[in-house]
Protein backbone atom coordinates (compact mmCIF):
# COMPACT_ATOMS: atom_id res chain seq x y z
CA UNK A 1 0.00 0.00 0.00
CA UNK A 2 2.85 2.58 0.67
CA UNK A 3 4.55 1.83 -2.55
CA UNK A 4 0.98 2.77 -4.36
CA UNK A 5 0.48 5.74 -2.10
CA UNK A 6 4.82 7.07 -2.83
CA UNK A 7 3.98 6.17 -6.62
CA UNK A 8 0.81 8.57 -6.83
CA UNK A 9 2.39 11.13 -5.01
CA UNK A 10 5.90 10.89 -7.17
CA UNK A 11 3.26 10.80 -10.72
CA UNK A 12 1.53 14.00 -9.26
CA UNK A 13 4.67 15.76 -8.29
CA UNK A 14 5.92 15.32 -11.81
CA UNK A 15 3.13 16.37 -13.60
CA UNK A 16 2.65 19.59 -11.59
CA UNK A 17 6.00 20.34 -12.23
CA UNK A 18 5.50 19.60 -16.02
CA UNK A 19 2.09 21.58 -16.34
CA UNK A 20 3.82 24.67 -14.60
CA UNK A 21 6.36 24.72 -16.78
CA UNK A 22 3.96 24.65 -19.93
CA UNK A 23 2.03 27.63 -18.34
CA UNK A 24 4.92 29.71 -17.94
CA UNK A 25 6.19 28.64 -21.35
CA UNK A 26 2.88 30.09 -22.70
CA UNK A 27 2.64 32.99 -20.77
CA UNK A 28 6.41 33.95 -21.44
CA UNK A 29 5.66 33.64 -25.47
CA UNK A 30 2.59 35.62 -24.85
CA UNK A 31 4.48 38.25 -22.72
CA UNK A 32 7.18 38.63 -25.77
CA UNK A 33 4.46 38.73 -28.30
CA UNK A 34 2.53 41.38 -26.49
CA UNK A 35 5.78 43.45 -25.81
CA UNK A 36 6.38 42.99 -29.29
CA UNK A 37 2.95 44.89 -30.51
CA UNK A 38 3.58 47.80 -28.05
CA UNK A 39 5.67 48.60 -30.81
CA UNK A 40 3.73 48.54 -33.73
CA UNK A 41 3.24 52.01 -35.30
CA UNK A 42 7.55 52.88 -34.31
CA UNK A 43 9.06 54.31 -37.20
CA UNK A 44 12.19 51.66 -38.51
CA UNK A 45 15.59 53.39 -37.67
CA UNK A 46 18.50 51.31 -38.57
CA UNK A 47 20.35 49.96 -35.38
CA UNK A 48 17.62 51.37 -33.22
CA UNK A 49 15.99 50.10 -30.15
CA UNK A 50 13.59 52.20 -28.81
CA UNK A 51 10.17 53.79 -29.46
CA UNK A 52 11.80 56.80 -31.60
CA UNK A 53 12.94 53.82 -33.78
CA UNK A 54 13.83 50.19 -34.13
CA UNK A 55 14.79 47.70 -36.66
CA UNK A 56 13.93 44.12 -36.81
CA UNK A 57 16.63 42.78 -34.62
CA UNK A 58 16.38 45.61 -32.05
CA UNK A 59 12.38 45.03 -31.65
CA UNK A 60 13.22 40.99 -30.84
CA UNK A 61 15.69 42.27 -28.44
CA UNK A 62 13.09 44.56 -26.66
CA UNK A 63 10.20 41.90 -26.62
CA UNK A 64 12.59 39.38 -25.00
CA UNK A 65 13.65 41.73 -22.39
CA UNK A 66 10.31 41.85 -21.10
CA UNK A 67 10.61 38.53 -19.82
CA UNK A 68 14.54 38.50 -18.71
CA UNK A 69 15.79 36.61 -21.51
CA UNK A 70 18.74 38.27 -23.30
CA UNK A 71 19.27 37.38 -27.09
CA UNK A 72 21.81 38.42 -29.47
CA UNK A 73 21.72 42.20 -30.97
CA UNK A 74 21.85 41.40 -34.97
CA UNK A 75 19.99 39.10 -37.42
CA UNK A 76 23.34 37.32 -37.35
CA UNK A 77 23.12 36.63 -34.67
CA UNK A 78 19.75 35.56 -33.52
CA UNK A 79 19.93 32.91 -36.22
CA UNK A 80 22.08 30.79 -34.35
CA UNK A 81 19.37 30.37 -31.68
CA UNK A 82 16.84 27.88 -30.90
CA UNK A 83 15.94 24.77 -33.02
CA UNK A 84 15.23 24.54 -36.68
CA UNK A 85 11.78 24.56 -37.14
CA UNK A 86 9.52 23.89 -40.65
CA UNK A 87 6.75 27.18 -41.83
CA UNK A 88 4.27 23.87 -41.17
CA UNK A 89 5.23 23.21 -37.50
CA UNK A 90 5.69 27.02 -36.76
CA UNK A 91 3.99 28.57 -33.60
CA UNK A 92 3.63 31.59 -31.78
CA UNK A 93 6.92 33.05 -30.31
CA UNK A 94 8.92 31.08 -33.51
CA UNK A 95 11.51 33.48 -34.83
CA UNK A 96 11.33 33.90 -38.81
CA UNK A 97 14.51 34.65 -40.90
CA UNK A 98 14.01 36.33 -44.36
CA UNK A 99 16.52 36.95 -47.18
CA UNK A 100 15.90 40.73 -49.27
CA UNK A 101 18.01 42.20 -51.53
CA UNK A 102 20.59 40.87 -53.90
CA UNK A 103 22.00 37.85 -52.11
CA UNK A 104 19.25 34.89 -51.77
CA UNK A 105 21.11 33.40 -49.42
CA UNK A 106 22.26 35.97 -46.58
CA UNK A 107 19.52 36.60 -44.04
CA UNK A 108 18.64 39.80 -43.67
CA UNK A 109 15.78 40.50 -41.21
CA UNK A 110 13.98 38.38 -38.69
CA UNK A 111 10.54 38.50 -37.34
CA UNK A 112 8.22 37.39 -34.43
CA UNK A 113 5.28 34.76 -35.23
CA UNK A 114 2.84 36.19 -33.39
CA UNK A 115 -0.13 34.19 -34.04
CA UNK A 116 -0.85 30.87 -35.99
CA UNK A 117 -4.29 29.75 -36.86
CA UNK A 118 -3.56 27.39 -39.38
CA UNK A 119 -0.71 26.38 -41.78
CA UNK A 120 -2.26 29.65 -44.10
CA UNK A 121 -2.99 32.09 -41.26
CA UNK A 122 0.19 32.71 -39.75
CA UNK A 123 0.86 36.27 -38.66
CA UNK A 124 4.15 37.94 -37.60
CA UNK A 125 5.70 41.22 -36.32
CA UNK A 126 8.62 42.38 -37.17
CA UNK A 127 10.05 46.13 -38.24
CA UNK A 128 9.67 47.09 -42.22
CA UNK A 129 12.04 49.43 -43.10
CA UNK A 130 9.44 51.19 -45.45
CA UNK A 131 6.13 51.02 -42.52
CA UNK A 132 8.37 50.82 -39.31
CA UNK A 133 6.76 47.94 -37.23
CA UNK A 134 3.92 45.68 -38.23
CA UNK A 135 1.79 43.01 -37.84
CA UNK A 136 1.56 40.96 -41.19
CA UNK A 137 0.40 38.25 -42.79
CA UNK A 138 3.54 35.49 -43.45
CA UNK A 139 1.40 33.51 -45.85
CA UNK A 140 2.01 35.57 -48.81
CA UNK A 141 4.36 34.91 -52.00
CA UNK A 142 6.66 38.07 -51.30
CA UNK A 143 7.29 36.93 -47.94
CA UNK A 144 7.11 32.97 -48.58
CA UNK A 145 9.64 33.31 -51.27
CA UNK A 146 12.46 34.89 -48.89
CA UNK A 147 11.81 32.93 -45.91
CA UNK A 148 14.80 31.10 -45.20
CA UNK A 149 14.59 29.70 -41.76
CA UNK A 150 11.94 29.36 -38.81
CA UNK A 151 14.01 28.80 -35.27
CA UNK A 152 11.86 27.77 -31.86
CA UNK A 153 13.63 29.10 -29.01
CA UNK A 154 10.80 28.36 -26.69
Amino acid sequence: MRKVIFYIVICFFFSSCISQKSITKRNNIKSVIGEARTYIGTPYKWGGNDNNGIDCSGLLVRSFESIGMKIPRTTSQQIDLGKKVSLKKSREGDLVFFAFGKSKRKVTHVGLVSRHNSSSDINFIHASSSRGVVETQLIKDYYLKRIRKIKRVF
